[in-house]
């Protein structure tokens, strides 16, 4: 016989009442819109700065594809019609330049959430030094304890 237990639904409910499922739904909801913002920050401003710079160079054109000679060798009229593979570096470069440019935006903003969690805690008090419980024999140069009159090691009387 089967166990009788919670309903897929009420357990469904609890999951995805939990926080930290929340937490992570808007997490990923924010990164996705942090992500359109960096990527429109690379293709509008940086890469055109870029280019500029290249003297109009732009990185999106900017690629190469590979001709395999032995397709020819095979069949002339078959090698017009074959799309060779074209290998985007432009893109690729675009790639990192927004990766880079939304790791740098990431670190800025943590250490900006860090800053203000630090501003809004308040500062504990420094707490003064505990008083000594132990002192030495100016005899012996023995550690006694701060109450004692007479040293346990040398026996010498001890000044109060």
């Amino acid at each position: 016989m089967a166990k009788k237990g919670k309903g897929v639904i009420t357990e469904f409910k609890e999951f995805i009442s939990r926080g930290n499922v929340l937490d992570m739904a808007v997490g990923i909801i924010i990164g996705s819109a942090f992500t359109a913002i960096v990527n429109s920050l690379v293709a509008d401003i940086i890469n055109p700065l870029i280019n500029s710079i290249f003297g109009g160079f732009g990185f999106a054109t900017m690629g190469f594809s590979i001709k395999f000679p032995w397709i020819t060798w095979l069949n002339e009229e078959f090698d017009a019609h074959i799309a060779y593979p074209y290998f985007a570096i432009g893109a690729f470069i675009a790639a990192i330049i927004s990766f880079f440019v939304t790791a740098i935006a990431l670190f800025g903003l943590i250490k900006l959430i860090n800053k203000i969690k630090e501003s809004g805690k308040k500062k504990k008090p420094e707490e003064a030094p505990a008083a000594p419980t132990t002192k030495i024999c100016p005899y012996c140069r023995t550690e006694i304890d701060i109450q004692a009159t007479r040293c346990p090691h040398c026996t010498s009387m001890l000044e109060q």
